[in-house]
């Protein structure tokens, strides 16, 4: 309820520190070069914006005015008030800041650590550079890192502003591009009050990612770390950037190993020769700047030059305390790349002073300075350092992009060492800038194994992921492939699938070509209708060679022996036909079955239409005053059979012609199988063949049964009709039968037909003629046939 006071700064952060020590150390190396601004002397100001916008602000305007506020140089400055060039700021936002109050004046602001990919808009910050790359890749960098260990369901903690803001927000665009989700992204600001960083806590307990990736300062952090120790937050694989994660002061702030085994993203490690050697040599600052000097003694070494009373437990300063026997944070190089960066801005600035004033031995100081020139010059830059770095800038005022992969591993005495296991190069193809290097990843833990984070675990190969509704597109189930689909890969999206001649494994991983299935002689069914044929093959032949053997016995003369003998030859080829029906389905095949099937019924229905009309005209030649035989005499028949047989040649012919019969695969009666079967061609050709026999069949029966009752010691018309008969009922019967039966078996039903209609006509027409002829001889003889005749 109280206004907040204003931000003061209540103590010394070696760190900034350090980064001025940089910059002194390379305007040192600069004064006292005679290759680089020779004859020249570069001065600065120094001013502490301890981390607050409004102060960034404030001296900013100062430096734009020409306000001498703090001047650090022992000697004064000869050149103009206004100031060339700024080196900084460390952070993003106060960056952001001062770009926009220094961007209508030109004057170059050079950043060492402000990595916000927004200050990359030269339309807003047209006057802003870095020495340090952009976050526009260290975010996408992070994604392809977190993708590449196999965690699609992370949470996200950002520092709230714009560093923070602007790299999750990249991150999270990115990680979405590829196939992550991320749980949850929370903000938080150091300043914040400790019950929203509690709610923050809150939500991480909630959670079930065990990745969290943070673009936090480590500022940030510090406080966040500081919050989860009290409630033992462990076992969470952290992601880090290059704010933190080489960072040793966090490391050493780290007591209750939460941050064990992480792993991020950090600027190159780089060697400055004497940098170190320059920082740690403070005693000059003594002669240059007391206060500066007086405030950093003391709070180095916990001491006071001059005794307060209240401060009992404090020393008092001797100024003569040995630097080399403190380790903290200031005598800790750690961040010598970062140092690396504010050296190469410095000697931007310089190369491009260099080039302005036109400098060979001497240079030309009465050169007017232009902030405008000096950034176009500076963006311009393109030199190595003396330790090879090279150093320029693109388009955005951004260097190369190029990152070391960190991991934190447990070294001697509790501390935490950096090793680097990998690089991440920008500059190269997409599918090469990540490497990894062979080296073992300390995870979270100290586990050896990488950690888990899955919203659902992978659907192995053989289902698909299905979205579960309301939840992100990393939240799934698994469902298996329906049968005739397949996933050959683990989290498939669909299932393929399979082409028509395969089918699905029962894993359903994999297409297994279909068994082809057709009537083969190999199985059963084949070889009883095989067998079935040959034997009525046989049988026919043996009836043939009886009636041979008996052609001059009266029964034979009696009964057209030469019509009996072309019905048996047309019965031998109605069973060797039913043979093309079995096997494999082929061009030939298929159009020798029905018109071979059709051709030999219907020769064999005509010879016996021939013999049921000769006993009609035989019964009316006897009658007084008839004497029909002459015109159905030997000729006359053979033409019949001739006739009838020709019509169902010409009916073959024509659908032979027009649409024959072919072979085809059948993908519809089965899943799993393939029927290879004869298609029709036309219908129309099929059924007229079947109709033409049927006709003649009817006309058949019809005759026959008009003569079953004629006088005749052995009436063959009744065994016709008989045969008839049997001949009708299987055919009438197979319609409904082959039209409802499943793929071979519908050729099944169509070879029995055949087999049942000839055996039919086979046992009722010869077989009582061969039991007269071979068991009852007696009654083979032309007294018996005439006398029982006529005495009826």
């Amino acid at each position: 309820m109280e206004k907040p006071k204003p931000l003061q700064c209540i103590s010394l952060n070696f760190r900034e520190f350090q980064l001025v020590q940089a910059m002194l150390f390379a305007i040192e190396e600069i004064n006292n070069s005679s290759d680089l601004l020779p004859g020249v002397s570069l001065g600065y100001k120094i001013y502490d914006t301890c981390g607050s916008i409004a102060r960034s602000v404030k001296v900013t305007l100062a430096l734009v005015n020409g306000n001498k506020m703090v001047a650090s140089p022992s000697k004064a400055c000869t050149s103009p008030s206004n100031v060339q060039a700024i080196i900084g700021e460390t952070s993003s936002s106060p960056c952001t800041a001062i770009a926009t109050v220094m961007g209508p004046f030109h004057i170059p602001l050079i950043s060492h650590f402000a990595t916000c990919a927004c200050l990359s808009n030269k339309i807003k910050y047209p006057s802003f550079l870095r020495t340090i790359p952009s976050d526009y890749y260290q975010s996408r960098a992070l994604a392809q890192l977190v993708k590449h260990f196999g965690w699609t369901w992370v949470g996200a903690v950002r520092s709230n502003e714009d560093y923070g803001n602007n790299g999750m927000a990249t991150f999270i665009e990115t990680a979405q591009k590829l196939g992550i989700c991320v749980e949850y992204s929370v903000s938080f600001f150091r300043t914040d009050p400790s019950d929203k960083i509690q709610k923050i806590i809150n939500t991480i307990k909630a959670s079930t990612s065990k990745v969290i990736v943070t673009f936090l300062s480590h500022m940030d952090l510090d406080i966040l770390l500081h919050e989860l120790s009290g409630h033992n937050l462990t076992g969470y694989q952290w992601v880090g950037t290059e704010a933190w994660i080489f960072d040793s002061k966090t490391a050493e702030g780290d007591v209750n190993h939460i941050l064990d085994g992480a792993i991020g993203l950090s600027i190159p490690k780089a060697n400055v020769t004497g940098l170190k050697e320059f920082m740690l040599d403070v005693r000059p600052l003594n002669s240059s700047n007391a206060d500066l000097f007086t405030e950093f003694w003391e709070t180095l070494f916990s001491c006071n030059f001059k005794p307060l009373k209240s401060t009992e437990n404090y020393r008092t300063c001797t100024g003569k305390e040995d630097i080399n026997k403190v380790e903290n944070s200031f005598t800790d190089m750690s961040l010598m790349p970062i140092f690396n960066n504010v050296y190469k801005g410095v000697y931007a600035v310089a190369n491009a002073l260099h080039k302005i004033m036109s400098c060979n031995k001497s240079c030309n100081k009465n050169m007017q300075l232009d902030p405008y020139t000096i950034l176009q010059h500076i963006k311009g830059s393109n030199f190595k350092t003396k330790e090879g770095d090279h150093v320029y800038f693109n388009e955005n005022g951004d260097p190369a992009a190029m990152y070391e992969i960190i991991n934190w591993q447990p070294g001697e005495n509790g501390t935490v060492d950096f090793v680097t296991v990998g690089l991440y190069d920008a500059t190269l193809p997409t599918d090469r800038q990540m490497n990894l290097y062979n080296k073992t990843i300390i995870w979270m833990q100290n586990s050896l194994e990488v950690p888990l984070s899955v919203c659902s675990k992978k659907c192995p190969p053989g289902t698909r992921k299905v979205l579960l509704k309301g939840k992100p597109v990393c939240c799934y189930d698994c469902i298996r492939c329906a049968e005739g689909e397949i996933s050959n890969s683990t989290d498939s999206v669909t299932c393929v699938r399979c082409p028509p001649e395969s089918w699905s494994n029962d894993r359903r991983d994999a297409c297994i070509k279909k068994k082809a299935e057709f009537l083969s002689y190999d199985e059963i069914m084949g070889i009883l209708l095989t067998v079935a044929s040959l034997f009525g093959t046989t049988t026919t032949s043996l009836v043939a060679f009886i009636f041979y053997r008996y052609r001059k016995t009266p029964l034979v003369r009696a009964n057209n022996s030469e019509l009996s003998f072309l019905l048996l030859f047309s019965l031998t080829l109605c069973f060797l036909c039913s043979l093309t029906f079995i096997g494999r389905p082929s061009e030939w095949s298929c159009m020798l079955r029905h018109t071979a099937f059709g051709i030999t019924f219907v020769l064999c229905i005509s010879c016996v239409l021939g013999k049921t009309i000769v006993v009609l005209m035989a019964f009316k030649a006897t009658l007084p005053g008839r004497n029909v035989m002459k015109w159905f005499g030997p000729a006359q028949q053979r033409l019949s059979v001739l006739g009838f047989t020709f019509v169902q040649v010409i009916i073959c012919i024509l659908w032979l012609t027009i649409s024959p019969p072919f072979p085809t695969k059948n993908f519809k009666e089965y899943k799993d199988k393939i029927i290879l079967e004869c298609a029709l061609g036309s219908s129309v050709g099929f059924w007229s063949v079947l109709g033409y026999i049927g006709l003649l069949a009817m006309l058949c029966f019809f005759c026959a049964f008009l003569a079953r009752k004629l006088p005749d010691n052995f009436n063959e018309a009744k065994f016709i009709t008989f045969s008839m008969l049997i001949f009708c009922a299987v055919w009438i019967t197979f319609i409904p039968a082959y039209v409802s039966s499943p793929g071979k078996f519908s050729v099944a039903v169509e070879i029995f037909a055949i087999l049942a209609s000839t055996f039919g006509l086979l046992t009722c027409i010869f077989i009582p003629k061969c039991y007269v002829m071979l068991l009852k001889p007696e009654k083979n003889t032309k007294k018996h046939i005439m006398g029982k005749g006529q005495s009826k």
